[in-house]
């Protein structure tokens, strides 16, 4: 089949989980209920994230199962015409696409899921094409999929298995969603999978969560045991790696406007993993992941604002913008 980069050409990065359609009302201060006309798009940490990587110039695969339904068909076309190879995605008439509504009103953000019973929580591990996942570079999960149910969470499971054996280096995001699992569930669940990893992605509120302490020495200290390294984002105004002793901090970049923090995480973590790609060391790879980070909040939408290769390679050789 035409597309189907597995088959062909290594893909840089796989990724998989739940991909929802995204409703929101058009302009500012009224909020869902209020009448006013709903935009369409969608959303998902995953899907954000191989539209990232693309867009940076890697070679990314997402998948997943979606309702074969009109919102369903919109994400693959999507996914596919941002260059995101979709071979591997798994449709069903059996559930739906799940959906998710957004209101942002007097500035305080909220998020509506719909995904009880979704098509992407009948995932199995039968979904996996193992020939496919162990032919990448790098295999991205993420916290969200282990919560969607148990079958998604043995899914995840395989996945690691099959990328272990295969020499595949494992990046995991925890994408902590209170919404989804309560954190004594969350909790060992997310400290298993970050155990498996090469590149342990975490927000330091989420760390603290994970952990179960405030205290910093703490979390450097469990950190500092996993085999692989551990990015830290937003420490008060830095991102962290660490790894064994060593501790590297980078201040954020600085940006002329805040317009919309979500798909930040995800665009931080495309960023990281376009420079370990590229071969950049971890410490240059901290600074692309908080340079795309920095632009995507300057931009409203979920994976819209992501850039391209050459507004970040533009930032990092200090090129001077033309306006006219």
């Amino acid at each position: 089949m035409a597309g189907r980069y597995g088959e062909s050409q290594r893909l840089d990065v796989i990724t998989f989980g739940e991909s929802m359609a995204l409703m929101y009302p058009e302009g500012d201060g009224r909020g869902l209920g209020s009448g006013r006309k709903l935009s369409q798009s969608f959303g998902g940490a995953e899907s954000n994230l191989a539209i990232g990587l693309a867009r940076l110039g890697c070679r990314s695969g997402w998948f997943g199962m979606l309702g074969d339904d009109p919102l369903g068909h919109g994400v693959v076309k999507s996914l596919r015409s941002e260059g995101v190879d979709v071979s591997r995605v798994g449709m069903t008439k059996e559930a739906p696409t799940g959906l998710m509504l957004r209101e942002s009103v007097r500035g305080k953000l909220s998020v509506y899921y719909y995904r009880s019973g979704s098509a992407a929580s009948r995932m199995t591990p039968g979904l996996l094409d193992a020939d496919y996942i162990a032919n990448a570079g790098i295999l991205h999960i993420t916290g969200i999929t282990a919560a969607l149910g148990s079958s998604c969470l043995d899914t995840v499971r395989e996945a690691v298995r099959i990328a272990r054996q295969g020499g595949v280096r494992i990046s995991f995001d925890p994408n902590l969603r209170l919404k989804l699992w309560p954190i004594e569930q969350a909790r060992p669940i997310i400290q298993e999978l970050a155990q498996s990893a090469d590149y342990f992605l975490p927000g330091y509120d989420e760390l603290r969560l994970i952990y179960d302490t405030e205290d910093i020495g703490t979390l450097l200290a469990n950190v500092r045991r996993l085999p692989g390294m551990t990015v830290i984002k937003s420490v008060r105004d830095e991102n962290w790696l660490v790894r064994g002793s060593r501790l590297h901090r980078r201040p954020f970049e600085k940006i002329h406007r805040l317009v919309d923090p979500v798909g930040a995480g995800d665009g931080f973590a495309a960023g990281f993993l376009s420079g370990i790609i590229k071969g950049f060391s971890p410490v240059e790879s901290l600074k692309l992941g908080s340079i795309v980070g920095s632009l995507v909040v300057q931009e409203p939408g979920d994976w819209e604002a992501l850039p391209l290769w050459s507004e970040v390679e533009a930032i990092l050789n200090k090129t001077r913008h033309i306006e006219r």
